[in-house]
């Protein structure tokens, strides 16, 4: 699965997309595996191999939860970008199936996705 999020203005720095690891941990506690992540000022990219027992929706909600949560606390610049509420994604995603692409290609892509610095 392709899962892309993507904001109407800029909101992320290198550093803040240098945190991988806390989409890794989530994805652990799901018995997933993030297999790429990367993104640029204004959306992100995870490439996620997911079972199928695993619900999407509830993968999704979790890796917003979660990243929002401890974003904020190691980042709280953050907070000036929370669309409403006091949350720091919207509620809208995108999720692709990707089934018959290569896994290469899938990673190339996000690899070279123009990240800020």
């Amino acid at each position: 699965m392709v899962f892309v999020t993507k904001f109407r203005h800029r909101v992320f720095t290198g550093a803040h997309l240098e945190r991988k690891q806390i989409m890794r941990d989530v994805c652990a506690d799901f018995e997933t595996e993030l297999a790429e992540f990367n993104g640029d000022a204004n959306h992100v990219h995870l490439l996620v191999t997911f079972p199928p027992k695993v619900a999407l929706s509830r993968l999704v909600n979790s890796l917003k939860g979660v990243s929002s949560r401890r974003m904020r606390t190691e980042f709280p610049e953050l907070a000036r970008h929370y669309y409403r509420a006091n949350k720091l994604w919207s509620g809208s995603y995108f999720a692709g199936s990707v089934g018959g692409a290569p896994i290469s290609v899938l990673r190339q892509y996000i690899e070279q996705q123009n990240r800020p610095v």
